[in-house]
């Protein structure tokens, strides 16, 4: 390890002590090597799943059904997914959840290695699928806070991102292949996701049972549900953080659930070709969360976050635009480099400037916008069957990039700006980002 005469880190060292701090700490090494096993087979799943639905029905309205019946149930479950969070120990709720994950991929891949799999069955995956990630998702992420302590939150929230991201750069290309591979095939893309949540679910048997902060009073879950949304709405900065997330996930992340559309009308590129614009996405994403990590806890980070917001809006409508598939590569590696770099900067901040005993209830109310994702897909999916899906892209991009603008205005009225540098009781001044 190099130092300078001062005694800092230079070279590689001091790239990893600024980039990767958390990491630092062994439980959190636990938890990001148990998400990177889960995420990688995830990866790999959206895409066996989207290439399968599209291919028992060949339309875009039923790609848009499958993610409604995904986020459905998220939103109905994720609210509470916050409260047990802030209830239970966390390694707990993460254990019987990714415990369902696991089951329900095993479930679907034998359904298809019979060949018995259906449409609506994907639809009762993905139903389940939603409840499930609507209590793993809190636990997981206020598990970060109670593992790493304020002063390393922000970082550890964006790492988490990165190994989320980072196996989106690998598993849907891979998947592309195994899919197309006679002896693997969608079937063995599901079994592989299940080893990866059994994977995940040994990690976390390792780690501490993630207790919740103790309490002073004692409150029902439906008290402790209501307390949370009081609580963001006192803080502008938090909820204006919350709304924006809101708006560009409805309205600029349902891409996602249109790339086989992209891959098989617009581009002719099979699923191989979906494989490769779902990783060449995922560099993106990867090579903007690496470059946000070291600024989730400086001043600037509010201002980037904003930028980025625009900046996503502005690749999805570019995506629209781009009618090859060469053009298409170049406009997804910018929509995911936009969207991870938001979506890490504005995860780390609603966290940064919220109390720790709201964590999972903060959590939760962010992952709330992906139930509107999927929620929003199923009538994109029906625009997108009446007037192309790259005139729908162009429309939602610029929609999202008006509602970022808004809700910028709408925060200067309601005073958000200044309520960032209001600290939470329990943090000192220097571990939040301040001018």
């Amino acid at each position: 390890m190099l130092r300078t005469g001062d005694g800092r880190l230079r070279g590689p060292a001091n790239y990893f002590a600024r980039h990767f701090y958390s990491l630092e700490n062994a439980g959190y090494r636990l938890l990001w090597t148990g998400t990177w096993f889960a995420f990688f087979g995830m990866q790999m799943q959206i895409v066996a799943r989207g290439w399968l639905a599209y291919d028992l029905t060949g339309q875009n309205t039923a790609l848009g059904a499958m993610m409604l019946a995904f986020g459905a149930p998220s939103l109905v479950f994720t609210l509470w997914g916050g409260v047990l969070a802030d209830r239970l120990p966390r390694r707990r709720t993460l254990l019987i959840s990714q415990g369902v994950l696991c089951l329900n991929s095993a479930w679907v891949a034998l359904m298809v290695s019979i060949g018995l799999i259906e449409f609506w069955m994907l639809l009762a995956a993905s139903f389940t699928q939603g409840v499930g990630f609507a209590f793993m998702g809190p636990a997981r992420q206020a598990f970060i806070g109670s593992l790493v302590g304020r002063e390393a939150v922000g970082n550890a929230i964006v790492l988490q991102q990165l190994s989320m991201n980072g196996t989106r750069v690998v598993g849907p290309a891979l998947a592309g292949v195994f899919i197309s591979l006679w002896f693997i095939g969608v079937a063995g893309v599901y079994f592989m996701t299940a080893a990866g949540f059994l994977i995940s679910i040994l990690t976390v048997l390792r780690l501490p049972p993630g207790e919740p902060e103790e309490r002073t009073e004692t409150t029902s879950p439906l008290g402790d549900l209501v307390d949370g949304l009081r609580y963001v709405k006192s803080r502008p900065s938090v909820a204006i953080l919350i709304l924006t997330s809101f708006a560009l996930t409805a309205l600029a992340f349902p891409f996602q659930s249109f790339l086989p559309s992209l891959a098989e009308d617009i581009y002719q590129a099979g699923s191989q070709g979906l494989g490769i614009l779902s990783a060449v996405q995922a560099v993106g994403a990867v090579f903007a969360v690496v470059l946000v990590a070291s600024m989730a806890d400086q001043a600037s980070a509010w201002q980037r976050q904003l930028l980025l917001g625009i900046a996503f809006g502005g690749s999805v409508t570019l995506l629209g635009f781009a009618s090859s598939f060469a053009a298409g590569l170049g406009a997804i590696l910018l929509v995911g480099a936009c969207s991870a770099g938001f979506q890490s900067l504005n995860n780390a901040l609603s966290v940064s400037y919220s109390e720790s005993r709201y964590h999972g209830r903060v959590q939760s109310l962010t992952m709330l916008s992906w139930s509107l994702f999927g929620i929003a897909s199923m009538p994109i999916g029906v625009v997108a069957d009446i007037i192309g899906i790259r005139e729908t892209l162009m429309i939602t991009g610029l929609l999202g990039i008006a509602a970022v603008l808004a809700l910028h205005v709408i925060g200067k009225i309601w005073g958000a700006e200044e309520d960032r540098y209001q600290i939470p009781k329990e943090s000192t001044q220097d571990q939040l980002p301040r001018s």
